[in-house]
């Protein structure tokens, strides 16, 4: 189920995003009535771990506070409640990522990278594919991300209309990417079967529910029948993992591939 950023009160959470650069009496620092050891950062920062090790369904002002040691009650004067928590955590954690990517060995390798470093991201924190991208939080280090991919797009030397919409397909495609290996991950914890266990559990039936497969789906089983490369440093991970990293290296490239031929088309 998506959650949406953006719900909460619209000043006091752009306030609050962009406090180190607005502060102001909202912006959560020290004042009369605040215990010493609580503040925005500490909130957020124990709400992050919540959702990274249990989802974000765990999360809620409650759970943040039984994590703090605190009532949730003493959590309010701080963050107003979970639509004004989501923004902020959103937001914290994007400011892991790389804000810049070396160019002297061409754009290129420098999106291969950005691309690699975004999908390990979403899979630290898996609960952010679950905020949707329809209501951008507009948090700085959300910008900044912005900021470093249209940087190394810009090297390219397309037009920013064209790149508008390269943009959009890399960063969809690498949170799609992110978001089967996550799921893969979480199926396996939440039933208790593994990939491979599930897969060949059922697929090994086929012949037997349908002895006319192949006839009937000729397409898929020449799909099929010739094995998949090899994924370097990741052969020890489940079936569908592998498949998924697999399907990532191939996509990009030829999503690469694409952008090259639209710049030299440019060029011709």
């Amino acid at each position: 189920m998506a959650v949406f950023a953006g719900q909460g009160d619209a000043r006091r959470s752009m306030r609050l995003l962009w406090r180190d650069r607005a502060p102001g009496p909202d912006a959560g620092g020290a004042g009369s009535g605040r215990r010493p050891g609580l503040d925005v950062d500490a909130v957020v920062d124990a709400a992050i771990a919540l959702a990274d090790r249990d989802g974000m369904a765990a999360v809620s002002m409650r759970a943040v506070g039984q994590r703090l040691g605190r009532s949730a009650m003493a959590l309010y004067t701080y963050v107003a409640d979970k639509a004004e928590l989501v923004d902020l955590m959103c937001d914290k954690v994007l400011g892991e990522l790389p804000a810049d990517y070396p160019l002297e060995e061409g754009w290129r390798v420098a999106l291969t990278a950005w691309a690699r470093d975004n999908r390990e991201f979403y899979l630290r924190h898996p609960w952010v594919l679950q905020v949707s991208q329809a209501r951008p939080v507009l948090g700085p280090n959300e910008f900044t991300g912005v900021e470093t991919l249209v940087r190394v797009l810009r090297a390219t030397g397309l037009e920013a209309s064209v790149l508008r919409g390269v943009l959009g397909a890399l960063v969809q495609f690498v949170r799609g990417a992110a978001a089967v290996i996550a799921d893969a991950r979480s199926a396996a914890r939440e039933t208790g079967l593994g990939d491979d266990e599930w897969w060949y559990s059922r697929s090994s039936l086929l012949e037997e529910v349908s002895p006319d497969f192949a006839e009937r789906f000729p397409l898929s089983t020449w799909f099929g029948q010739e094995p998949p490369p090899p994924v370097p440093d990741n052969e020890c991970a489940p079936y569908l993992e592998r498949d998924a990293v697999r399907n990532f290296e191939v996509g990009l490239a030829v999503l690469l591939d694409g952008v090259e031929a639209t710049v030299a088309r440019g060029r011709a």
